[in-house]
């Protein structure tokens, strides 16, 4: 349950707009013109939101290529010091708010990275961790929208989650969760967010199409996804994907990836010369069915 005292009602995170664009341009998977731009947030924003962001930016080129461990050391050296930073904020301010949300920011993605390489344990232990730290920034400033979306995540998965998720949750005498109250959080950030409505839309994505068992809404946010960030493979994949393994629609999906390699060929996405081969792939391999 949230705490919820005093209510600053124009509350927001300083340099929200710089930093919403910055993030803006991780999503756009513009990663070098983010790297630059961190440059130019950091002041007004506080250092440590720079430094969590840098993470964040790491994190979305493993989540584009997740089957290359290249960059997984340095994401990890990356992640510890952006959480140190963030420790140590907090300890000099523990009635910042701010500071609270951004120790909470720079664990969220070292837990999706310790999901993706099956480090369950420990992404669980973080994920209740992220869910402590944000708690005590919306009972210091309940005006912080962003910070419901880390609330919504855990208690929406800690609700749905599997038999031996569950299970390791009471092992880890970790709380419950509630579905109802978790997506009204992440949908809240999603409509009012100031830095992580992009965010909270792809995590949206991922629960429509994996737990809810509505694709049509998980491709309606795709598409708006890939029509805010043509530049990111990773939305325009999702949506053949979608097409394929969800609604049966072969012509759908192979006219995505379609357009996935023109992109590509046109050196219009990151990571063109992957994008190409996997583009080209799986065109034949959809065309193939009809």
């Amino acid at each position: 349950m949230l705490l919820v005292l005093a209510c600053r009602c124009d509350a927001a995170l300083t340099g929200a707009d710089k930093l919403a664009s910055v993030y803006d341009l991780i999503l756009g998977a513009q990663f070098d013109r983010a790297d630059a731009a961190l440059e130019q947030a950091c002041p007004p924003a506080p250092k440590v939101a720079c430094t969590t962001l840098e993470v964040v930016s790491l994190w979305w080129r493993i989540q584009i290529d997740p089957d290359n461990t290249s960059r997984d050391g340095l994401f990890a050296d990356r992640a510890r010091a952006a959480i140190k930073a963030a420790e140590a904020w907090t300890d000099r301010d523990p009635k910042n708010a701010e500071a609270w949300f951004y120790l909470a920011g720079s664990y969220a993605p070292l837990v999706q990275w310790e999901v993706l390489r099956g480090q369950r344990l420990a992404a669980a232990r973080n994920g209740n961790r992220i869910r402590e730290l944000l708690e005590h920034a919306l009972a210091l400033d309940p005006a912080l929208t962003d910070a419901y979306f880390g609330v919504g995540i855990y208690q929406y998965y800690a609700d749905v989650a599997s038999a031996g998720a569950k299970l390791l949750r009471w092992l880890l005498l970790l709380p419950g969760g509630d579905r109802v109250k978790g997506l009204q959080a992440i949908d809240r950030t999603r409509q009012s967010g100031s830095l992580l409505r992009g965010e909270a839309d792809f995590q949206r994505y991922l629960i429509d199409i994996w737990y809810e068992h509505r694709p049509q809404d998980a491709l309606a946010i795709l598409k708006s996804l890939d029509a805010r960030y043509p530049a990111n493979p990773i939305f325009l994949e999702r949506i053949a994907g979608t097409y394929d393994t969800y609604l049966h629609d072969a012509r759908a999906s192979a006219a995505a990836w379609q357009a996935l390699l023109d992109r590509a060929r046109s050196d219009h996405v990151y990571d063109s010369a992957r994008v190409i081969a996997l583009a080209e792939r799986n065109v034949r391999k959809q065309r193939a069915t009809f």
